[in-house]
């Protein structure tokens, strides 16, 4: 049973004044599209801000069966509890909070704060973490449960999940949705009616900021541990040893060790050549009830039920150069703008100018400026920051904000089981709205054939060439 829960390459020296990056869309890279993104975003998940557990999801373990009522009809649907395995060793329980979108098998999914999902543009997304905490699994007490929510005949396990989760769509999806087992039902009618609005938890574990800059004889930072475990070990650079990059306190002191609250520094030598390092920080604890998980595969958006003993992790970088611009690149998801959030600052004597979605910023010397990047709902990005002397950040992703942007082109399969997502090529009406996968399918394959009648050419014209 669960217990209760209580690529970043180098600014060099002698950077130009005015260096310029360039922007890299999703939909220019072919490899991300077609099926490379997930991983590429899960690899520069840290780098983007984001730290806590990391987990595959399992499927659907415990659940009853409830009936969603919309203007096509009826659909019977599976409703209950998923169960995710961590990364470094742990197990989550999960609800689902993004109804019409399929869960996909063995999708990789990350902690992320309420703003980076459905939850975050949510007024009720309180409520749902009152019914998390006072339903199952947390009251595993099925009898006093019961006895709560008026239920005759006591709760079986799958009744207590599927009643909660259709509780937690009825906030989540505002969606007409009832439990077919009359005892789950009652229970859902409890929860729905006596939900109070609770605040948003705070992360297992996070890194403030994740990204930091300054020159070579400095200690870099501060980075603030924000924890609820009650302690963290720190990994210094992997490549720092050669360099003498230190991890310290604020006193110089070497830090292998954390706690909540504790600031950390890189301690760069002064004849350190231009470079960059990372370090991580991992606990062992339980992640907090009501934390969202959101995947990079458009697999549906789910919310923490239960937790047992599991690691987390978050990694902060440093960036140092002796001249010129010294930037540093961090990113958050911004669903009430439909946006990523860039935050962009400037350690160096010089400007740092570069140009996103055909707009140039420039980040003055000392300068922190927090950068809004409208993106479409549930299309992959994938782009790069480039500047002085090879640097290079690369962000990934997918914005998935909203609920009810992506019906299931196929209405008879089960919502909320594990299924692989269903590939639709979008009808040549301008007037049709947008179902199942991204709409930029017949752009690849516009793309792809493109690169087949080049191909052919080049064949044909280099075979003419050879008989000459």
């Amino acid at each position: 049973m669960f217990s209760s829960l209580t690529a970043l390459s180098l600014p060099g020296r002698g950077a130009a004044r005015r260096a310029t990056a360039a922007l890299v869309s999703a939909f220019a890279v072919a490899g991300v599209v077609t099926g490379a993104g997930p991983a590429a975003a899960a690899q520069d998940a840290a780098a983007q801000g984001q730290g806590g557990a990391t987990a595959t999801i399992g499927g659907l373990k415990t659940h009853g069966t409830a009936v969603i009522h919309g203007e096509g009809g009826d659909q019977e649907v599976p409703a209950g509890l998923f169960e995710m395995s961590v990364e470094g060793g742990g197990m989550l329980q999960t609800y689902c909070v993004d109804i019409q979108n399929p869960t996909q098998k063995d999708a990789k999914y990350h902690e992320t704060p309420w703003s980076g999902t459905s939850l975050g543009t949510n007024k009720d997304a309180g409520r749902i973490r009152w019914i998390l905490r006072n339903s199952y699994p947390q009251v595993n007490d099925l009898a006093a449960l019961a006895k709560k929510a008026g239920v005759r005949g006591g709760l079986t396990e799958q009744d207590a999940a599927a009643g909660t989760q259709v509780a937690i769509w009825r906030y989540s999806d505002d969606t007409d949705v009832d439990a077919v087992d009359p005892q789950a039902e009652r229970l859902a009618d409890y929860l729905e009616k006596n939900a109070r609005g609770l605040a948003e938890p705070a992360a297992s574990l996070t890194l403030d900021p994740p990204a930091v800059s300054g020159r070579p004889g400095e200690r870099l930072g501060p980075v603030t541990v924000r924890t609820n475990a009650g302690g963290a070990t720190v990994t210094p650079p992997v490549d720092a040893t050669a360099g003498g990059v230190r991890i310290v306190d604020k006193k110089g002191e070497p830090v292998t060790s954390v706690t909540d609250g504790t600031q950390i520094f890189f301690d760069v030598p002064e004849d350190a050549a231009a470079g960059t390092a990372e370090l991580a920080v991992q606990a062992s604890t339980t992640v907090p009830v009501g934390r969202a998980f959101a995947s990079e595969s458009r697999s549906q958006t789910q919310i923490l039920a239960g937790s047992s003993e599991s690691t987390v992790a978050a990694t902060a970088t440093a960036t140092w150069a002796d001249q010129g611009a010294i930037p540093a690149l961090s990113a958050t998801k911004n669903c009430a703008e439909g946006a990523l959030d860039i935050t962009a600052l400037n350690k160096g004597d010089e400007p740092f100018t570069f140009e996103l979605l055909d707009t140039d910023y420039t980040i003055a010397p000392g300068e922190t400026r927090t950068l809004t990047v409208p993106l479409p709902e549930d299309r992959a990005y994938d782009f790069t920051v480039r500047g002085p002397g090879g640097f290079e950040q690369r962000f990934t992703g997918v914005l998935d904000c909203r609920t009810r942007s992506a019906a299931l082109a196929d209405t008879t399969r089960p919502l909320g089981e594990p299924a692989p997502t269903k590939v639709v090529t979008p009808a040549p009406n301008p007037n049709l709205a947008e179902t199942g996968s991204s709409g930029v399918t017949p752009l690849i394959g516009g793309a792809a054939i493109g690169l087949v009648m080049i191909g052919g050419a080049i064949l044909l014209f280099l075979r003419r060439r050879n008989e000459r």
